[in-house]
C-alpha cells in the first residue's frame, strides 16, 4: 500500500509539470519579437534576420530543456512503477492454478452460461443479458424472470427516492405469501411511511390519518410497536431528545431495501445473493487455504483424488443450536429467514407450533413454515 501511495504521489507531480509544459512554450513564443522582426524582414535588414535566428534558437533551447525535464520525470516515475510491480510479484508468489480444476466445467458450458445470465438478470443488466443470450444461444431463461427483476429494481429505485407506494402495492398483493413466510415487510413499509410523515414532513394530521387507515390490520401482531409509534407523535418537534430517537435515523431506509430484496427473491424461490457472487466470494476467501493444501499434497507427492459426480456428497450438517449431527429422523430445517437448524431444535424452540424467534436473527416464524 505504501508503494502504491508513493506511485500516486509521483504521478501527480509529473501530471502538474506536464500541465505547465505547453503554457511555458507558448509564453516563450509570445514574448519573442517575431512579429516585429517579420515586418523588418520585408525591408531586407541583415541585423533583423540575425535577431530572428537568435530568437528561434532561444525558443528551440527552451523547448529542448523542457522536453528533457519531462523525459527525466518519466524515468523517475517508471522506477516507482517498477518497484510496485516487484511488490505485487512478491505478494503473489504462488501459482493459483494449482487450486483449480480445469475439467470442472467440461460438458457443462450451458450450466455456466445460465449461471452468468441469471447473475446479470439479478444485477438488473437486462440489455447485457439479451446480448449474452444471443451470443451463447441460451434459450431456457424466460422473459418473465427478467420482468420480475425489472419490477424489483423499479421499486428499489422508488425507495431510493423516498417513495414507498410501489413497494406497498407489491407487498399488499403478496400479503398471503409473505405472512406464510413470517415476513414483517408490509408492516415495516407502513411503519416507515408513517415515520416519513412524522419526521421528514412533520405532518401530525397526515401521520394520524395514515395510522388509522393502515395499522388496524396489524394490531394483533405488532401492537407494542404501534403503541410506540403513536406515542412518538407527542414529541414530533423534538424526536432526537425523545424516548424514540431511533425513528430519526436513515438506517431504516437502507434496512427496508435489504428486507424487500430478500423477501422478493424468496418468493421467487431464489436466494437473496446471486449464486455466482456467493461462489466467487467463497472461492476467493478459501483460496489461500486451498493453495496451501494443494502445495502440501504436491510436496508429499500426493494428488487430489477426482471423484465422479455420483460419488460426491454434501458435508455433514451439525445443528448450530444442539451441536448434534443431523440424521434422517432429525433433518436440517430451513426457517423463512434462511437460517437452518435441526428438526428437534426447531420443535423445542416452537414448543409445538407456537411462534418463536430465530436464534440468529430477529425474524419470527412457526415450525410449519420451515422447509426440509
Amino acid at each position: 500500500m505504501e508503494v502504491l501511495n508513493s506511485a500516486q504521489t509521483e504521478y501527480k507531480k509529473i501530471e502538474a509539470k506536464h500541465i505547465d509544459f505547453f503554457p511555458k512554450i507558448t509564453e516563450k513564443m509570445e514574448t519573442s519579437t517575431l512579429r516585429e522582426t517579420n515586418q523588418k524582414i520585408l525591408q531586407e535588414s541583415t541585423s533583423t534576420v540575425e535577431t530572428v535566428k537568435q530568437n528561434l534558437t532561444d525558443i528551440l533551447r527552451s523547448v529542448e530543456l523542457l522536453t528533457s525535464q519531462v523525459s527525466d520525470d518519466h524515468k523517475e516515475f517508471q522506477k516507482t512503477i517498477s518497484r510496485y510491480e516487484k511488490v505485487i510479484d512478491k505478494k503473489w508468489k504462488q501459482d493459483i492454478t494449482i487450486a483449480s480444476n480445469p475439467d470442472a466445467f467440461v460438458d457443462k458450458e450451458q450450466v455456466l452460461q445460465r449461471t452468468i445470465a441469471l447473475h446479470f438478470i439479478r444485477q438488473g443488466k437486462f440489455k447485457l443479458v439479451e446480448t449474452f443470450m444471443q451470443d451463447t444461444q441460451l434459450m431456457d431463461i424466460t422473459t418473465d424472470l427478467q420482468e420480475q427483476f425489472d419490477n424489483m429494481y423499479r421499486i428499489l429505485e422508488a425507495i431510493n427516492n423516498f417513495d414507498l407506494r410501489p413497494a406497498l402495492e407489491w407487498a399488499k398483493s403478496k400479503r398471503r405469501e409473505l405472512e406464510q413466510r413470517g415476513s414483517s415487510l408490509e408492516f415495516d413499509l407502513h411503519r416507515l411511511q408513517y415515520i416519513k410523515y412524522l419526521v421528514k414532513q412533520k405532518n401530525k394530521e397526515e401521520a394520524l390519518n395514515y395510522a388509522r387507515i393502515n395499522f388496524n390490520y396489524f394490531q394483533t401482531r405488532y401492537m407494542h410497536e404501534i403503541r410506540r409509534l403513536m406515542c412518538a407523535i407527542l414529541y414530533i418537534n423534538r424526536l432526537e431528545s425523545s424516548p424514540y430517537p431511533e425513528l430519526t435515523s436513515d438506517d431504516a431506509w437502507t434496512d427496508i431495501k435489504i428486507t424487500f430484496t430478500r423477501d422478493f427473491c424468496n418468493l421467487l424461490k431464489m436466494s437473496c445473493d446471486s449464486p455466482l457472487y456467493t461462489s466467487l466470494t467463497v472461492g476467493s476467501t478459501a483460496l489461500p487455504t486451498i493453495i496451501k493444501m494443494a502445495t502440501i499434497m504436491k510436496e508429499k507427492k500426493n494428488e487430489w483424488i477426482p471423484l465422479t459426480d455420483d460419488m460426491r456428497f454434501h458435508s455433514i450438517f451439525a445443528c448450530p443450536v444442539s451441536k448434534e449431527q443431523s440424521s434422517e429422523d432429525n433433518p436440517p430445517m430451513m426457517m423463512p429467514c434462511g437460517h437452518v437448524i435441526c428438526k428437534e431444535s426447531l420443535n423445542k424452540l416452537s414448543k409445538g407450533n407456537g411462534r418463536f424467534k430465530c436464534p440468529y436473527c430477529p425474524s419470527e416464524s412457526t415450525s410449519n413454515q420451515a422447509v426440509k
